[in-house]
């Protein structure tokens, strides 16, 4: 079934596209929410009229994305987190810690959404998070979790391997 997207449609595209769907979902999702209408000669009409108003809009988008990921790229943001021995997390960074983050320290809003998240962070560290602003807009931010000492940490301690664990198990040998 062909409809024409009211707005943007992550996937399908953006609005005034037209785009073939399954009848059900166009009927029981994108009507019923206002995404989209049918693709019928007057509605296909009334889209050629709009055109300009469309293009004027999207143009404002990409800007404004453009402007956003101008603010973002390669900055540097910093994630509190519990973490234990190793430099491992207890539980894992969530998109939302991310976006609170962003918003606190750069004074940007993104939409939680909108961070592209490959694998869960889950170790102290340095981690790259790309942010999709606007459908070929990405930005990439940097999020740094625990402090730089806590991160390095964990690599010095591999490094020197048993005086680490010697250190440890002799105040507990003292302590019996």
């Amino acid at each position: 079934m062909k409809v024409i997207l009211l707005g943007e449609l992550r996937g399908k595209g953006g609005e005034g596209d037209v785009v073939d769907v399954a009848q059900g979902y166009a009927e029981n999702y994108l009507f019923r929410n206002k995404i989209a209408q049918p693709a019928t000669p007057g509605n296909l009409k009334q889209l050629e009229q709009r055109r300009s108003s469309i293009a004027k809009r999207e143009a404002e988008r990409i800007a404004n994305a453009e402007a956003t990921k101008a603010a973002l790229d390669e900055q540097l943001v910093k994630v509190d987190a519990k973490i234990g021995e190793e430099g491992q997390l207890f539980g894992s960074v969530t998109s939302q810690q991310i976006v609170d983050a962003i918003k606190a320290q750069l004074g940007v809003d993104v939409d939680r959404k909108r961070i592209v998240r490959g694998a869960t962070i889950k170790t102290a560290g340095r981690h790259a998070v790309e942010i999709n602003l606007y459908r070929e807009v990405n930005a990439k931010v940097i999020v740094l979790v625990g402090d730089e000492a806590v991160a390095e940490e964990p690599e010095a301690a591999e490094a020197d391997g048993a005086p680490a664990e010697a250190e440890d198990a002799a105040p507990a040998e003292a302590a019996e």
